[in-house]
């Protein structure tokens, strides 16, 4: 609702990159804790963490600027201004399983073991970003006359002013949260590597269809009818599945 923060004559914190910046940390203490509880040196995931967090920023960033390409054409310093909102979470994704993979064959660690330290720790930073969507007013939702519906009225909010929109940031840092809890709760029962990591794929890809059915914001596709990361989590719901499938055959204790 407020999308800064604290503004002291030229210094601006924006709520958008507060939290944010309050998700990486609470995902890099996550990683580091469960790495060590799982036998993996603690040290090398929070190293990698670093790259993680750097290449996700940049996915995120360069999928949102090509989607949105129209808008930065003149305006191209506005590229930079990340604080401000314009992160597509899937490009995020990608940027950072690439330096994921990169990094673990670098240094020789367990992939799917890795990955599955990481998966929790995901849902928990989105959790987190999203309430940081909420007050920059980005990914804002459809006009509707819920109880829960919140009017936006800060001029320098990327929301519709004045009309009561679906909350759909708190929507989903709602349902990423609670796919972080299922996550925490699961790990100890799961029967093969790379688990977590799919189990997170498909259901954030279920949960990211839902959500953007009560979006309000522009789509891109299929004549405008569905949004990048809608046609991504159509791609990934069998994906995510058939990876299930294929290492849950596989003999336990593989990397």
């Amino acid at each position: 609702m407020h999308p800064i923060l604290i503004k002291l004559g030229p210094f601006t914190i924006y709520s958008y990159g507060f939290f944010l910046a309050i998700g990486f940390m609470l995902a890099i203490v996550y990683v580091t804790r469960e790495a060590k509880r799982v036998g993996v040196d603690p040290q090398k995931v929070s190293d990698m963490a670093f790259y993680l967090i750097v290449s996700a920023l940049v996915g995120a960033r360069l999928l949102f600027v090509l989607t949105e390409l129209h808008d930065f054409v003149e305006n191209p310093l506005e590229v930079f201004k990340i604080w401000k909102g314009g992160l597509v979470f899937y490009g995020g994704f990608i940027g950072a399983l690439i330096a994921g993979i990169w990094y673990v064959k670098r240094k020789n660690m367990p992939l799917w073991k890795t990955a599955d330290i990481i998966a929790p720790a995901i849902a928990l930073g989105q959790s987190l970003g999203r309430i940081g969507c909420f007050s920059a007013g980005c990914c804002y939702g459809k006009e509707c006359d819920l109880p829960w519906a919140v009017t936006f009225t800060d001029p320098n909010s990327l929301a519709r002013l004045g009309v009561p929109l679906h909350p759909t940031q708190l929507y989903e840092s709602a349902l990423d949260f609670g796919i972080f809890l299922f996550l925490i709760v699961f790990r100890k029962r799961k029967t093969f590597e790379g688990q977590l990591i799919w189990l997170y794929s498909l259901l954030y890809a279920v949960a990211r269809l839902v959500v953007e059915s009560f979006r309000g914001d522009p789509r891109g596709f299929v004549g405008g009818m569905l949004a990048t990361s809608q046609l991504i989590g159509i791609v990934m719901i069998p994906i995510s599945i058939f990876m299930l499938m294929k290492l849950g055959r596989k003999k336990p204790g593989f990397k």
